[in-house]
């Protein structure tokens, strides 16, 4: 039994191109799209930080959406 994990991105590799997967695994070949790669990785992280940066200002929104529930439960109540 193999202790190598099989990961998505291989996967997604092995149904494009399976000679190229092979070729990177077993042969150790680098990708000649290097570039490509790199431009990938820093748009993924790019957008990773947008999806953090979002669930972030909605947690933001329902905090704020809820002091200001109270606020108003409250000054309808003191009335």
């Amino acid at each position: 039994m193999s202790d190598y994990w099989i990961r998505a991105s291989e996967i997604s590799n092995y149904l494009y191109c399976r000679r190229s997967w092979w070729l990177q695994r077993q042969r150790g070949a680098a990708s000649r799209n290097v570039r490509e790669l790199q431009k990938g990785r820093r748009y993924h992280q790019r957008h990773g930080r947008t999806v953090w940066q979002a669930v972030w200002l909605r947690r933001l929104a329902y905090v704020v959406l809820f002091v200001l529930l109270a606020f108003v439960t409250f000054q309808l109540i003191t009335r």
